[in-house]
Formats: structure tokens, C-alpha cells, sequence
């Protein structure tokens, strides 16, 4: 399934103009800002630069581990999948790899792929249906041994079969799986996934067979660099870049990066600073264009934590004011601030609804909901206590990330009102998910979540009960017992306007349970060398490595 989720990196809305430093217009959905050419125009050759937050820490990003927006934007250039999120919001078959993929029965369900005949990994083997087999094997939960960040749809498959020829898939359901065309999304190699083993660590330090318009050309651990390069087994249109280098950098550093012709793009944060160097550094643009993404904080409530109490959780939450954070962040720039107020479906989309009016800001409310809990201040402005205990929590942010201060910050202020102290924990960037996100070492943090086309299946795993090492992406280990069942039922429905209620109805449940609080949508601005083309604000669809470029 796709990738889910990324540091928290709150985006400006903005355009290509200069100065003033008035706020700017909201984009509409389903654009992409990224200087279309035809590739055929574009010079042959060139670097494009990339800056990354850290390196991944396993680029299988099938796996808990790799399943971040750090590992999703180099594997992009790298590695096959059947559809890909389009700029209006849907998928689309990526011929490359798939020329057709067919719902050749709908009960049982089954569906025929076939495979690009030309297709093949760097090896120079073909890309077969032994490789969609070995992924459902990996994928389906079925072996606990495999750290798996997702099951949804794999675990519904019955078989997967050789049709016709090696390049043909036949795969059969057990059950009925409504958004089939989120699976393959990242396709690896079988080698990857037939042990345990290659899967959960073969991948740690490098990439290994891929099949994509680019290769690894070599990863520097050192210097905290990927260099990609032309892959000459290829068999679509020809890349137009020599080189794709991504570089670990400091978010401070972003803008002087770009002026100085060390990078040739990143993504404007919240910073008014990151905006304004971006007006006026020569030959930049500033590109925008609306994606699947929005900020939250994530609550740990495992058995054994604190806020394993759900009432505790509730009032809490109370006594966080989103809107207010938001404000704080871009609400000088962006001219209408409104909070996310979904969990599964993004802002703009057909089927989005705010439900957020079931956890809603109200700090009496969550002084009187703490006094009933026992948790009471001995004094005004101190900090509750209950049986001894201090009602302190700790609060994991990436070290160096000023988005991530900023609303930690923000929340710290926040909660001090209501008698709840924050201890902010600033972790190791290249630490934040292995470490302390993953395995549910902290009461609060935050990142952001990325939603895709698929926007429905794709949740199962954030909302899933968990079970020992089975957690899917459910980090704060909170299930709500009637999610299950909805999620369920509406990954059965082939109509989509009866899923999207079921979707809903699964939301306002999340709400209720306190899983995560979600914040704001970001905007997806990028400050981006005017000479790069095919490439920048992505919005709603998937990056083009294969056509991306640098203008003659």
C-alpha cells in the first residue's frame, strides 16, 4: 500500500509572485504546479538536487520501518507499482509496468494483471507474477516474522496464480477488497520477500533490485547522500535527468542550500523566513499546489501508559485549541484557517466532511473532566497530580524541525492552562520513527499523515487493533472495538458513495476514541529553481522522475 507518513513539515500557500508579503489565494484541488514540458524539449542531462530531512532507515518501505515520506520520495524514482495516484485525486495505471490490469470477476473477486512485457529489475530478470505472489506472501500477515507496516487488502487474498504466461497475474480474493488498485503500489523483488530475513533488514542500508527509470548509484552513509542514476536497462522514455542526488539537510539551511546553488528545491515549512528567502532568491519560484497530507498529534495510549484512560485522553484533547496552532503557524500567510477535520478522507475531496465537532476545543470542559478523574491542582497554575502522580507528559518531536517545536510549544502552552505539563523530548531526526515512533516510545507526538487515492483501505492500518509485533501503523495503540467491523464492511462495498458513508461513520468513531488529533492540511508549497521542469508541487499525484528535467 502507499507510503503514510513524514515528518511534520507545515507548508505556506503561495504562488509564483514575488515581494509584498501579503497572504495568497488558495490553490484549487487537483492542479499540479510543477513547469509542464514536453520531455522531448528538456536538455539531456543534468543533476537534479534533492534535499531529505534524513536518510531512510530501511527502503523497503513495505515494512514498519521504511514506511515513511522520507523513504517514498527516493523510491519513487526507483521502484514499479501497477496504478499511481493522478493529479485529481484518482489512480491511474502506470503502463510502464502494468498494461492492463482487469476486475475479471466480481465474486469471488479476481483480478487479471498483465504485466509490461519489457519490464525488468536491475538484475535484468523479468518482472513475473512469482514477484505479486511473494508480495502477498510477505504482505499478508500471515508470518508474524514480517514487520509488515500494512495488510490491508493483502491478508483478503486467496491465491495468486501464473495465467496465460510469467506475465500474467491472476489474483483471487477470499474476500471482496473494494480498492484493489491500491495494492502493488511499491512491487519489490521476490528475493526481497522471501525470507524474513531480506525483508525486515535487506533493504536497511541500501536499496537492492529495482526497476525503475533510475538506479542506485551509491549511497554515502557518510556524507548523507543518494546518488541516482540513469538506470540502462529501461525500457520507457528515455530520463531526461543524468542524476537525481538527494542530500541530507538542515531545515535551517534550506534556503541559503537553494541561494547558493547547492540544491535546486525544497519545501517551504511554516517559516515566514523560508517564504520570504524564497521570494527573492534569483531564478526561484515558488510552486503550490494542494496534496493529500495534514499534520496531527498522535496520543499513546498502549495498555500500561497513561493515557490508556480514554476519559484522561478526552480532556486532554479539550484543552488543545488546533485552531489556534494553526493560527500561529500560517496564519499570516494563508487567508482562511481552517483545522482538518477528518482522519481518512483529505480537504477537497468529494467524500471529506468535518466531523471534528465530536472532540471539540473547550478548556472548562477539560477542568472539570480532570477534577472528576481525581487528577487535581493543589494550588492554581501547578500541575495536577493523582495519588502522588504528576499528570506530565512527555511530548517526542524530530530534533531540529522548527514545525515540530513550534507545535509542541504551542501545546505545552496550551496544556499548562488546564494544570498538564509537557516535557518536550527533541530525539535524533534519523531516530524519530525507528525508535521512538514505531515501537511507541513517547505520550505525544506528531508527523504528518499522507493520504492517497485510496484513501479508504489505506486507514485500515492506522486504526488497526494490535497485536504484539502486528501494529500496522497504529502507533499510539488505541482500538476502538466497533472500528473493525465498519472498516469491514465498507472495504466490501464496491459502491463508492456507500463506502465514503461507511468512511465517515468510521471517522466519528476515531474522534471519539482520542486516537490522534488532527490539525491542519498543508498546502504543499516548494521554493523551486525556475529551470527545473515536469517536477515541484505534486499536489494530489505522484512525482515523474522519468519526464522530469532542467529547461535548455
Amino acid at each position: 500500500m502507499r507510503l503514510l507518513l513524514a515528518l511534520a513539515a507545515a507548508l505556506l500557500l503561495a504562488g509564483c509572485g514575488g515581494g509584498g508579503g501579503e497572504r495568497l489565494a488558495a490553490p484549487e484541488r487537483g492542479n499540479q504546479d510543477i513547469n509542464p514540458h514536453d520531455p522531448a524539449t528538456l536538455r539531456d542531462g543534468g543533476d537534479l538536487r534533492i534535499p531529505l530531512d534524513n536518510l531512510p532507515t530501511n527502503y523497503n518501505y513495505n515494512t514498519i520501518d521504511g514506511h515513511e515520506g522520507q523513504t517514498g520520495e527516493v523510491l519513487w524514482a526507483l521502484m514499479p507499482g501497477v496504478f499511481k495516484d493522478a493529479p485529481d485525486g484518482g489512480v491511474t495505471l502506470d503502463t510502464n509496468y502494468v498494461t492492463s490490469a482487469e476486475l475479471v470477476s466480481p465474486s469471488p473477486q479476481v483480478v487479471h494483471y498483465h504485466i509490461n512485457d519489457r519490464a525488468v529489475w536491475s538484475s535484468g530478470r523479468p518482472i513475473t507474477w512469482e514477484d505479486f505472489a511473494a508480495q502477498v506472501t510477505a504482505n499478508s500477515g500471515s508470518n508474524p516474522a514480517y514487520l509488515i507496516a500494512d495488510k490491508s487488502g493483502y491478508q483478503d487474498i486467496a491465491k495468486v496464480e501464473r495465467g496465460a504466461t510469467d506475465k500474467d497475474v491472476l489474483v483471487t480474493f477470499s474476500k471482496t477488497f473494494a480498492e484493489w488498485q491500491g495494492l502493488f503500489y511499491g512491487l519489490y523483488p521476490k528475493e526481497t520477500d522471501a525470507t524474513p530475513e531480506a525483508y525486515n533488514t535487506g533493504w536497511v542500508q541500501t536499496p537492492q533490485l529495482t526497476a525503475g527509470p533510475f538506479k542506485v548509484g551509491n549511497v554515502d552513509q557518510t556524507a548523507k547522500t543518494i546518488t541516482l542514476v540513469r538506470n540502462e536497462r529501461w525500457w520507457g522514455d528515455k530520463p531526461r535527468l543524468g542524476r537525481v542526488i538527494f542530500t541530507v539537510t538542515d531545515r535551517n539551511a534550506l534556503a541559503d542550500r537553494l541561494a547558493n546553488n547547492e540544491i535546486d528545491l525544497y519545501e517551504i515549512g511554516s517559516s515566514v523566513d523560508l517564504f520570504r528567502r524564497a521570494q527573492t532568491i534569483p531564478g526561484v519560484q515558488i510552486r503550490e499546489a494542494t496534496p493529500k497530507q495534514y499534520t496531527h498529534i498522535t496520543f499513546n495510549g498502549a495498555p500500561g501508559t497513561i493515557l490508556s484512560d480514554l476519559k484522561l485522553r478526552l480532556a486532554i484533547a479539550k484543552g488543545i485549541d488546533r485552531a489556534a496552532i494553526e493560527r500561529r503557524l500560517i496564519g499570516g500567510i494563508v487567508p482562511t484557517v481552517v483545522p482538518m477535520g477528518n482522519h481518512i478522507y483529505p480537504v477537497g475531496s468529494k467524500d471529506y466532511r468535518d466531523n471534528s465537532d465530536v472532540l471539540p476545543y473547550d478548556q472548562a470542559a477539560a477542568n472539570q473532566e480532570l477534577d472528576a478523574l481525581g487528577w487535581v491542582r493543589p494550588s492554581p497554575g501547578s500541575v495536577r497530580a493523582r495519588n502522588g502522580q504528576l499528570l506530565r507528559l512527555r511530548f517526542v518531536v524530530p530534533a531540529g524541525n522548527p514545525i515540530s517545536d513550534a507545535i509542541s510549544k504551542t501545546t505545552l502552552d496550551q496544556l499548562a492552562q488546564i494544570g498538564v505539563q509537557i516535557e518536550i523530548d527533541a530525539v535524533p531526526t534519523e531516530q524519530f520513527f525507528s525508535n521512538f515512533v514505531n515501537v511507541g516510545n513517547f505520550d505525544l507526538t506528531g508527523f504528518q499523515w499522507i493520504q492517497t487515492s485510496v484513501p479508504f483501505s489505506n486507514s485500515v492500518g492506522n486504526y488497526q487493533e494490535t497485536k504484539g509485533t502486528d501494529i500496522g501503523n497504529n502507533f499510539g495503540r488505541i482500538y476502538d472495538p466497533r472500528i473493525g467491523p465498519l472498516f469491514a464492511q465498507g472495504l466490501a462495498e464496491l459502491d463508492e458513495a456507500k463506502r465514503a458513508e461507511i468512511g465517515n461513520q468510521v471517522d466519528r468513531l476515531i474522534w471519539e476514541e482520542v486516537h490522534d488529533l488532527p490539525l491542519y492540511p498543508q498546502t504543499g508549497a516548494f521554493a523551486v529553481r525556475a529551470t527545473v521542469a515536469n517536477f515541484g508541487a505534486k499536489g494530489l499525484g505522484d512525482y515523474d522522475f522519468e519526464h522530469a528535467g532542467f529547461t535548455q
